[in-house]
């Protein structure tokens, strides 16, 4: 989602036959790609968004994510990839690791 910068990290990151989806532009719109990792690892490099579909297919979605991915979630098959915590009270330093880009995963603020 980050987009700018981080499509080179991408690249590096992605797997064999990889296929990287951009769904938004945090880091900006435009980047200088290098097509070498693209070519050697068999990259597929895609966009989308939702903003531009209809209710019905976005509804479409929800009732799928509830079906299929949701189950996997529940159960604990699938769950994201955590970061850090931090109090409420420590909002600043939290903001401080998102702002330094050294982090993956959530970063997650608690009451």
């Amino acid at each position: 989602m980050v987009g700018g910068s981080y499509t080179s990290r991408n690249y590096k990151a992605a797997a064999m036959d990889g296929r990287i989806v951009q769904i938004a532009f945090l880091g900006g719109p435009k980047s200088e790609a290098n097509f070498m990792p693209i070519m050697l690892k068999r990259l597929t490099h895609t966009g989308s968004t939702l903003r531009a579909r209809s209710v019905e297919f976005k509804a479409q979605i929800a009732r799928e994510l509830q079906d299929q991915v949701w189950p996997l979630i529940e159960n604990g098959k699938v769950r994201p990839v955590m970061d850090s915590s931090f109090d409420l009270k420590d909002a600043r330093k939290a903001h401080e690791r998102m702002e330094s880009s050294g982090h993956i995963g959530k970063i997650v603020l608690k009451t």
